[in-house]
């Protein structure tokens, strides 16, 4: 199998089946993302998609779920990812759903009509690293879209029946800038329909804007209990039926919830870690955590 550079899959992805479609990051410039920095990026040649999917089929046949590798392969053209999606079901004759990463930016150029065939093409589960819907934090982070755009482009993708899954990210806005983070972000999510939203907590990593920014003391981040307040502020605030994941690694206290119908018992349950957890023992765990994978 041809792998380019840094693989990386979200954890929900991890029994799907890997194949590499693109490497590095057409964005490249968030300011808290250290992850592809030292990589170009790449489509990868038909010739060796083609061979991948065939040294694929010739060990695990029956594939059923597909992930395309790469930052955001969703970047790649309308008629680029549907002759990829045709491809892989001459190889992969079981294969019902292919899945990969997107950014907002990747559906502008995407009319509903071409995302319904995509579709039909078994392309579904878009993870897309929205990590606020919140103009200052969006701004801050260098996302390079608008929750406008956000809103704008994921009711493409309702209309068009594709599913897709959202990150937030507790601590992004920094200090004393969590309440208004969460609340924006909670009332733009609540306007589309992502499947479920992974939650992830802001790690500074020493090769990222916002880690030089903080040194400066240009950015002060978020305390640790700020930030389970903030992911209590987030699912308060939250109206739409959806799935909650905050258990990556990067959170403190790693927890899932089906919403509306746990929203209390989540609450609650972060409350819990609040009241009884000291914020050192919070930060030591963060400073130890250097790696998210």
């Amino acid at each position: 199998m041809h792998f380019t550079g840094r693989t990386w899959r979200p954890p929900y992805e991890a029994s799907s089946f890997i194949v590499q479609v693109t490497s590095g990051c057409t964005h490249n410039k968030c300011s808290f993302c250290s992850l592809y920095k030292n990589e170009c990026f790449r489509m990868s040649p038909l010739e060796e998609f083609k061979e991948d999917l065939a040294e694929l089929a010739s060990y695990q046949p029956t594939a059923r779920r597909i992930f395309l590798t790469g930052a955001n392969p969703f970047v790649m053209s309308y008629e680029n990812l549907a002759e990829r999606a045709l491809l892989i079901h001459d190889y992969l004759v079981e294969c019902q759903t292919i899945a990969m990463f997107s950014s907002i930016r990747d559906i502008k150029n995407k009319k509903v009509w071409q995302l319904r065939r995509l579709r039909s093409l078994g392309i579904n589960g878009i993870s897309i690293g929205t990590e606020s819907g919140d103009n200052s934090t969006l701004l801050l982070a260098n996302k390079g879209y608008t929750a406008k755009d956000l809103i704008e482009q994921c009711r493409k993708l309702d209309e068009a029946g594709m599913e897709y899954y959202f990150v937030y990210m507790t601590g992004l806005a920094g200090k004393e800038n969590s309440y208004r983070n969460a609340v924006n972000s909670a009332k733009v999510f609540s306007k589309v329909n992502p499947r479920f939203i992974s939650v992830d907590s802001l790690t500074l990593f020493p090769d990222t804007e916002l880690y030089r920014m903080a040194q400066e003391r240009k950015f002060i981040p978020a305390g640790e209990k700020e930030r389970l307040e903030e992911l209590q502020t987030f699912i308060k605030h939250l109206q739409i039926r959806t799935h909650l994941f905050a258990n990556s690694v990067s959170n403190f206290y790693p927890t899932t919830a089906f919403l509306p119908k746990e929203r209390d018992r989540i609450i609650s349950e972060l409350q819990y870690i609040i009241d009884t957890v000291s914020e050192e023992e919070m930060q030591e765990y963060r400073r130890n955590l250097h790696t998210l994978g």
